[in-house]
């Protein structure tokens, strides 16, 4: 242990030399859990990359602040913290976008969502970065609070209540650590984290009573992701509207339309369908969760038209988020496929 205290002390004096290897060496297995963690206060893949820039450039360039009092991970994280608070309270965010398909108009939707700059975050970047061992105050686990579901709600707090929630249930921080990442007292901490439990316990659906979704890549979850993708591709109403919970749930960041319930859902579905439009799935992960990118057959070729994620409960889909195709290139999914000769 002393020998690694002696290596990092060796790369802090380098790094302070303007050794941009050393401050890499120091940063860089950091890179992404940060990364992650500007995605849960923000909501926003390109976002939070934003942010995660900004992060190892304010670092950099303050590395004769750093004291060593705490160690390089919180003082990132300090730093990345109240970076994306910055974001959160500049007038930069994404506006909503109204549905812009001429002639066609959708079914009337069931509520209009308050979250629209929501995006998805690929599974092949939680490598790593949501496997970083947690303080002893964490009350979530680190993938159900990578899930869509957790990250729109915590997109509804306040942003100081926000960045104390992620940092003390999610992460596990001790108060103390927390108010002095954000400059403040133990007691501000711990009232805003009293607020912010409120505000999810209110967003959040119970789970308690509801199955839980099958493993990853489990025979189980295949079994439901290949029923949804020959429902899709064939335009069975019947049979996707079978694969859905009674309460399920459908969202289309960032247009604001949301249907709830499977009535709601399936009359959305019957409408994209009546178009006459046909479709190919591609499969990818987002979120911990099964996700699509959804293509769409047209006289000049088969294009991209958005991506799919999947919440599932039991056997059954609870969720469906329809995100647009700039997401696409975010997954190494291209905009067009080959056509069939």
């Amino acid at each position: 242990m002393a020998s690694v205290g002696l290596v990092r002390t060796d790369l802090m004096s380098r790094a302070r030399a303007g050794d941009g290897e050393a401050f890499r060496a120091l940063t860089e297995p950091h890179r992404r859990e940060l990364q992650v963690h500007c995605y849960r206060m923000l909501g926003s893949f390109q976002d939070a990359e934003d942010a995660l820039q900004d992060t190892m450039l304010a670092a950099w360039r303050g590395l004769e602040r750093f004291d060593g009092r705490a160690s390089v991970r919180t003082w990132l994280y300090r730093i990345a913290t109240n970076r994306c608070l910055d974001a959160l309270r500049s007038a930069r965010r994404r506006p909503a976008k109204q549905w812009d398909y001429p002639g066609i108009e959708p079914p009337e939707p069931t509520g209009l969502g308050e979250i629209h700059w929501l995006e998805p975050y690929p599974d092949d970047l939680l490598d790593g970065a949501i496997s970083v061992p947690l303080g002893p105050e964490a009350r979530y686990e680190q993938t159900e609070s990578i899930s869509l579901a957790f990250v729109t709600a915590l997109q509804i707090l306040p942003p100081r209540q926000l960045a104390v929630l992620i940092l003390r249930d999610v992460l596990g921080f001790h108060a103390n650590e927390v108010a002095d990442m954000l400059d403040t007292t133990v007691e501000s901490v711990k009232s805003a984290l009293k607020r912010a439990r409120a505000g999810m316990q209110r967003r959040l659906p119970v789970t308690t009573a509801r199955e839980q979704p099958p493993a990853s890549d489990s025979p189980a979850e295949d079994a439901i992701v290949a029923k949804f993708v020959t429902a899709y591709e064939s335009a069975d109403i019947d049979a996707l509207v079978a694969l859905l919970t009674d309460d399920v749930f459908m969202s289309m960041p960032p247009i604001p339309l949301e249907y709830h319930g499977r009535d709601a859902v399936a009359r959305f579905c019957a409408f994209v369908f009546g178009t006459g439009q046909t479709f190919e799935l591609v499969p990818t992960r987002a979120n911990g969760q099964p996700a699509f990118g959804v293509y769409r057959h047209t006289p000049t070729g088969i294009h991209g038209a958005g991506l799919f994620v999947l919440t599932l409960t039991g056997d059954r889909i609870s969720a469906m988020t329809r995100f647009e195709n700039t997401v696409l290139p975010t997954f190494d999914l291209p905009q067009s496929l080959p056509s069939a000769q």
